[in-house]
């Protein structure tokens, strides 16, 4: 721990470690990535008596229970069925990543499709087929999981922008 009971850098690199990992498991059907994410806020919030870690947890519940019933109205996971594989899955978030970063917030989703179809389109080799693909993709739970990772991708901003502001 550091002075006056707040987290060390260790400690805190921890923290994102698990953040990180909540994040990649948000994509690996089985996982309970938005969960890890939001364990590791509650880890932080813990350890550390500031108002806005308590804030930020406070923040992480909100988002992931109000995902919840937005997830639930989206059509179920079935990307195995639709050909989804775990690279597209990399492609998709670490295209929402690299839109998230750069167009803050708002541009995770053309972030994650493009990576879908940057994936697509260097397995399939034509825009046709790669935008159809895109489609079957989002259809078949493609939005589903995009909405839990870009809640997570608000929690893990957040968490982020309140270690780095203090």
């Amino acid at each position: 721990m550091g002075h006056s009971g707040q987290m060390g850098v260790w400690e805190l690199l921890l923290v994102g470690v698990v953040i990180v990992l909540g994040l990649c498991g948000v994509l690996v059907p089985g996982v309970p990535g938005s969960w890890l994410v939001w364990a590791g806020v509650l880890w932080w919030a813990l350890t550390d008596p500031r108002p806005s870690a308590w804030a930020v947890l406070v923040g992480a519940t909100g988002v992931l229970l109000l995902s919840l019933p937005v997830r639930a109205a989206l059509p179920p996971r079935r990307l195995r069925q639709s050909g989804a594989t775990l690279a597209m899955g990399a492609y998709a978030g670490a295209g929402a990543f690299v839109g998230f970063v750069l167009l803050p917030v708002l541009g995770a989703l053309p972030g994650f499709m493009a990576g879908i179809y940057l994936h697509e389109r260097l397995r399939l080799g034509r825009h046709g087929e790669a935008m159809a693909s895109l489609r079957t993709a989002m259809r078949s739970g493609g939005s589903r999981v995009f909405t839990e990772l870009f809640a997570c991708l608000l929690i893990a901003g957040a968490w982020l922008g309140a270690v780095l502001w203090h």
